[in-house]
């Protein structure tokens, strides 16, 4: 069954992971991504984080699934030849190194569509290419303090708090893909490609929306609110057994309906019409009250059977499902959002799949390719190489 991005092609320049998520993302929806690396060391994700020396990270495995890889060393002449060759016949170059690299390297956007007009361009930075802190450098923890996310994240008093997805650089890379794919549906109608440009910051910001709404009303920062959310008759979390640092679930009423069938569930329906809950200003007084009377149930149960009764009631809950947890979760594995891929020296891998679905393009998940594992498939295919042309490459540094 044809992927719904076959035949799109990407030259995939980005490192860490606000770029490397972008293209893993496109990657699982079938486009053939190409990752262009270093000779030497390749992307600097695969031995930042490693725990064995000349083994690709786990870092660099759960972001580069489904991709090739090829190396080239563009500091040279020979490899700008060769690159500005092979961009000449592909749909998209992605990058996100620093503010001007690109341009120092006589490969920037400004040139690459004088030689291919229908390339599509992305370029990932951290405050974009303009404005103030345009030259800045930037990290995941540092968009999401720059982007709003860490001065709503905490309790109210305590410090701003990161908060544990890295929004900032997997944030990123789907807006990024979501601005790849729109300029390819307009190229569709035009002929013509386009640059992409996402900044770090802004992404982070953009997820900040909804909780900006206050800023509105009061005219005043927005408030840290720990875990509670007061957009509805109840919004927290409560404790479970066994009372481990994770053993809990988040519980949300934000209807009538819901809360009246929260007390219905817990035995206690007299409550769902106690004025002491119901109106809002009189709930904020007996808030702690209310919270006591939910966790003496859920603390006598697990949160996975908190989840499945509150479920089945028609109230929203989540279990607070730790790592471990998800990688062997039982809904996750059916659906096929955890995949197990074979990893040719780490061997079986377990890690989250694509989470978006298309009947008619169902995804594999591939594990992330050796550094320089597609070498002579990919320039012996685009660009003629043979065997001996590669060797006299690698001989000079080239690849």
């Amino acid at each position: 069954m044809e992927k719904a991005l076959a035949g799109v092609t990407i030259l995939d320049l980005t490192q860490y992971e606000a770029g490397t998520s972008s293209t893993e993302l496109l990657a699982w929806l079938g486009a053939d991504v190409i990752k262009v690396e270093e000779p030497k060391m390749g992307e600097q994700g695969r031995w930042r984080v490693t725990d064995k020396p000349g083994v690709d990270s786990y870092y660099f495995m759960l972001l580069n699934a489904n991709k090739r890889s090829i190396t080239l060393n563009l500091k040279s002449p020979r490899g700008k030849e060769i690159f500005i060759d092979l961009a000449k016949q592909v749909d998209i170059v992605s990058e996100n190194y620093s503010l001007g690299t690109m341009e120092s390297l006589g490969l920037g956007y400004d040139y690459l569509r004088e030689i291919n007009p229908r390339l599509i361009y992305l370029t990932v930075k951290g405050f974009g290419t303009f404005g103030p802190y345009s030259k800045y450098k930037s990290f995941d923890m540092i968009a999401q303090a720059a982007g709003g996310a860490m001065a709503l994240t905490g309790f109210p008093g305590s410090p701003p708090l990161k908060p544990g997805p890295t929004i900032g650089d997997t944030g990123t890379g789907v807006h990024a893909a979501c601005g790849i794919l729109a300029a390819l549906y307009q190229r569709e109608r035009t002929g013509k490609g386009q640059r992409v440009e996402v900044a770090m910051q802004e992404a982070v910001l953009n997820y900040c929306r909804v909780p900006m709404m206050g800023t509105y009303l009061t005219h005043k920062p927005t408030p840290r609110v720990g875990n509670r959310l007061g957009a509805g008759p109840i919004g927290d979390i409560f404790k479970c057994a066994p009372a481990g640092p994770n053993d809990y679930v988040y519980l949300y009423c934000a209807n009538p309906e819901m809360w009246r069938a929260l007390w219905q569930t817990l035995g206690r329906p007299e409550i769902a019409d106690d004025p002491r809950f119901t109106d809002r200003k009189e709930r904020r007084q007996h808030i702690e009250e209310l919270t006591q009377i939910v966790e003496s149930w859920t603390s006598q149960r697990s949160k996975q059977e908190v989840m499945r009764i509150m479920g089945e009631a028609g109230v929203p809950c989540g279990a607070v499902l730790d790592s471990v947890e998800l990688l062997n979760d039982p809904h996750l594995r059916e659906r096929g959002m955890i995949a197990t891929v074979d990893h040719p020296v780490r061997g079986e891998f377990t890690m989250p799949g694509c989470p978006v679905r298309l009947d008619d393009s169902p995804v594999e998940v591939k594990s992330a390719p050796l550094l320089g594992q597609h070498n002579r498939e990919v320039y012996g295919r685009m660009l003629n190489f043979n065997d001996d042309d590669l060797r006299k490459l690698k001989e000079h540094g080239v690849i």
